[in-house]
Protein backbone atom coordinates (compact mmCIF):
# COMPACT_ATOMS: atom_id res chain seq x y z
CA UNK A 1 0.00 0.00 0.00
CA UNK A 2 1.45 3.53 -0.64
CA UNK A 3 2.42 5.60 1.98
CA UNK A 4 1.31 8.90 3.49
CA UNK A 5 4.21 11.88 2.62
CA UNK A 6 4.69 14.89 4.73
CA UNK A 7 6.36 17.00 2.26
CA UNK A 8 8.59 20.69 4.50
CA UNK A 9 9.78 23.62 3.11
CA UNK A 10 13.20 24.05 4.81
CA UNK A 11 13.41 27.89 4.84
CA UNK A 12 10.72 29.41 7.09
CA UNK A 13 9.45 26.16 8.31
CA UNK A 14 11.99 23.90 9.70
CA UNK A 15 14.46 26.71 9.84
CA UNK A 16 14.33 30.32 10.47
CA UNK A 17 14.17 32.40 7.12
CA UNK A 18 17.50 33.76 6.33
CA UNK A 19 17.56 35.16 2.37
CA UNK A 20 19.84 32.57 0.66
CA UNK A 21 21.12 30.93 3.72
CA UNK A 22 24.82 30.08 2.81
CA UNK A 23 26.46 28.35 5.71
CA UNK A 24 25.57 25.90 7.99
CA UNK A 25 26.62 28.09 11.23
CA UNK A 26 23.34 30.40 9.52
CA UNK A 27 21.07 27.09 10.84
CA UNK A 28 18.33 27.61 13.58
CA UNK A 29 15.91 26.00 13.96
CA UNK A 30 12.17 27.15 14.48
CA UNK A 31 11.30 26.37 18.03
CA UNK A 32 9.49 22.82 18.07
CA UNK A 33 10.14 22.03 14.17
CA UNK A 34 12.31 19.31 15.46
CA UNK A 35 9.30 18.14 18.00
CA UNK A 36 6.96 18.38 15.33
CA UNK A 37 9.26 16.22 12.79
CA UNK A 38 9.67 13.29 15.91
CA UNK A 39 5.78 13.46 15.69
CA UNK A 40 5.38 13.00 12.34
CA UNK A 41 7.82 10.53 12.34
CA UNK A 42 6.58 8.26 15.22
CA UNK A 43 2.89 8.80 13.26
CA UNK A 44 4.62 6.35 10.64
CA UNK A 45 4.75 9.27 8.02
CA UNK A 46 7.51 9.49 5.52
CA UNK A 47 9.20 13.13 5.71
CA UNK A 48 10.52 14.86 3.21
CA UNK A 49 12.29 18.60 2.75
CA UNK A 50 11.66 20.24 -0.82
CA UNK A 51 13.47 23.30 -1.06
CA UNK A 52 14.03 25.41 -4.08
CA UNK A 53 17.69 26.38 -3.86
CA UNK A 54 18.18 28.85 -6.42
CA UNK A 55 21.16 30.75 -4.96
CA UNK A 56 23.53 28.01 -6.69
CA UNK A 57 21.96 29.02 -9.96
CA UNK A 58 22.97 32.51 -9.18
CA UNK A 59 26.10 31.73 -7.85
CA UNK A 60 25.76 32.92 -4.04
CA UNK A 61 26.51 29.37 -2.77
CA UNK A 62 27.00 25.73 -4.27
CA UNK A 63 25.70 22.22 -4.32
CA UNK A 64 28.75 21.60 -2.10
CA UNK A 65 27.90 24.48 0.17
CA UNK A 66 24.05 23.09 -0.14
CA UNK A 67 25.22 19.41 1.26
CA UNK A 68 27.12 20.45 3.95
CA UNK A 69 24.18 22.77 5.39
CA UNK A 70 22.16 19.75 5.29
CA UNK A 71 24.23 18.08 6.70
CA UNK A 72 24.54 20.36 9.23
CA UNK A 73 20.69 20.63 9.56
CA UNK A 74 19.86 16.62 9.79
CA UNK A 75 22.69 16.30 12.41
CA UNK A 76 20.52 18.95 14.48
CA UNK A 77 17.42 16.83 14.06
CA UNK A 78 19.17 13.54 15.16
CA UNK A 79 19.91 14.71 18.30
CA UNK A 80 15.99 15.70 18.71
CA UNK A 81 15.42 12.00 17.34
CA UNK A 82 13.88 13.35 14.55
CA UNK A 83 14.70 11.75 10.80
CA UNK A 84 14.45 13.10 7.37
CA UNK A 85 13.69 10.68 5.19
CA UNK A 86 15.03 12.60 2.36
CA UNK A 87 15.99 16.14 1.15
CA UNK A 88 15.31 17.10 -2.53
CA UNK A 89 16.57 20.11 -3.82
CA UNK A 90 15.86 22.27 -7.31
CA UNK A 91 19.03 24.25 -8.11
CA UNK A 92 17.31 25.75 -11.24
CA UNK A 93 16.15 29.21 -12.52
CA UNK A 94 15.43 30.61 -15.66
CA UNK A 95 17.38 33.77 -15.11
CA UNK A 96 20.41 31.79 -13.25
CA UNK A 97 24.25 33.29 -13.57
CA UNK A 98 25.32 29.56 -13.36
CA UNK A 99 24.82 28.16 -16.96
CA UNK A 100 24.55 25.07 -16.31
CA UNK A 101 21.37 25.78 -13.75
CA UNK A 102 19.48 28.74 -15.80
CA UNK A 103 16.88 26.76 -16.89
CA UNK A 104 13.21 26.45 -16.79
CA UNK A 105 12.30 22.94 -14.96
CA UNK A 106 9.55 20.89 -13.50
CA UNK A 107 11.60 20.34 -10.34
CA UNK A 108 11.38 23.97 -9.19
CA UNK A 109 8.16 24.23 -6.83
CA UNK A 110 4.90 25.25 -7.94
CA UNK A 111 6.20 22.41 -10.29
CA UNK A 112 5.74 19.08 -9.29
CA UNK A 113 9.12 17.33 -10.26
CA UNK A 114 10.25 17.09 -6.87
CA UNK A 115 7.42 15.39 -5.35
CA UNK A 116 6.84 13.09 -8.49
CA UNK A 117 10.30 12.02 -7.80
CA UNK A 118 9.74 11.34 -4.14
CA UNK A 119 6.55 9.50 -4.70
CA UNK A 120 7.96 7.31 -7.57
CA UNK A 121 11.31 6.35 -4.82
CA UNK A 122 8.97 5.94 -1.97
CA UNK A 123 5.81 4.88 -3.13
CA UNK A 124 3.52 7.66 -2.01
CA UNK A 125 0.30 8.43 -3.16
CA UNK A 126 0.26 12.34 -3.50
CA UNK A 127 -3.25 12.29 -3.25
CA UNK A 128 -3.36 11.74 0.85
CA UNK A 129 -0.29 13.47 1.48
CA UNK A 130 0.22 17.01 3.00
CA UNK A 131 2.49 19.84 1.80
CA UNK A 132 3.66 22.55 4.67
CA UNK A 133 5.34 25.56 3.38
CA UNK A 134 5.51 29.36 4.41
CA UNK A 135 4.89 30.60 1.06
CA UNK A 136 2.56 30.59 -1.93
CA UNK A 137 4.23 28.42 -4.03
CA UNK A 138 4.38 25.74 -1.31
CA UNK A 139 0.59 25.86 -1.56
CA UNK A 140 0.10 26.02 -5.21
CA UNK A 141 2.82 22.88 -5.33
CA UNK A 142 0.32 21.15 -2.89
CA UNK A 143 -2.52 21.94 -5.53
CA UNK A 144 -0.51 21.32 -8.56
CA UNK A 145 0.36 17.63 -7.30
CA UNK A 146 -3.27 17.01 -5.25
CA UNK A 147 -1.89 17.13 -1.75
CA UNK A 148 -3.25 18.64 1.66
CA UNK A 149 -1.45 21.86 1.44
CA UNK A 150 -1.09 23.67 4.98
CA UNK A 151 0.39 26.93 5.14
CA UNK A 152 2.48 28.20 8.27
CA UNK A 153 2.51 31.03 9.71
CA UNK A 154 6.28 31.30 10.44
CA UNK A 155 9.20 33.00 7.72
CA UNK A 156 7.22 34.55 5.29
CA UNK A 157 3.64 33.22 6.18
CA UNK A 158 1.96 35.89 7.06
CA UNK A 159 2.65 37.98 4.20
CA UNK A 160 2.31 34.96 2.21
CA UNK A 161 -1.20 34.19 3.37
CA UNK A 162 -2.40 38.02 1.99
CA UNK A 163 -1.10 37.21 -1.23
CA UNK A 164 -2.64 33.63 -1.23
CA UNK A 165 -5.70 35.23 -0.40
CA UNK A 166 -5.49 38.10 -2.84
CA UNK A 167 -5.05 35.47 -5.56
CA UNK A 168 -7.28 33.11 -4.04
CA UNK A 169 -5.06 30.19 -3.96
CA UNK A 170 -7.02 27.50 -2.45
CA UNK A 171 -4.90 26.59 1.39
CA UNK A 172 -6.32 23.59 3.33
CA UNK A 173 -5.41 24.33 6.64
CA UNK A 174 -3.74 27.70 8.25
CA UNK A 175 -1.35 26.49 10.72
CA UNK A 176 1.12 28.97 13.43
CA UNK A 177 3.83 27.08 13.16
CA UNK A 178 4.91 23.32 12.17
CA UNK A 179 4.53 21.99 15.30
CA UNK A 180 0.59 23.27 15.11
CA UNK A 181 0.45 21.30 11.75
CA UNK A 182 1.21 18.21 12.84
CA UNK A 183 -1.01 18.46 15.38
CA UNK A 184 -4.04 19.10 12.80
CA UNK A 185 -2.81 16.21 10.81
CA UNK A 186 -2.79 14.06 14.08
CA UNK A 187 -6.40 14.78 14.53
CA UNK A 188 -7.54 14.66 10.95
CA UNK A 189 -5.55 11.16 11.07
CA UNK A 190 -7.73 9.86 13.72
CA UNK A 191 -11.15 11.11 12.43
CA UNK A 192 -10.01 9.31 9.45
CA UNK A 193 -9.26 5.65 11.04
Amino acid sequence: MAEIGIFLDRDGTINEEIEYLRSPDQIRLIPKAADAIREFNTLGFKVFILTNQSGIAHGIFNENDLKEIHEKLLSILKKSNAKIDHIYYCPHHPEGKIEQYRKICNCRKPMTGMFETAAKEYNINLSRSFVIGDKKIDIEAGNNCGAFSILVLTGYGKSELERCRESNTKIDFVAEDLYNAVQFIKNKSMEEV
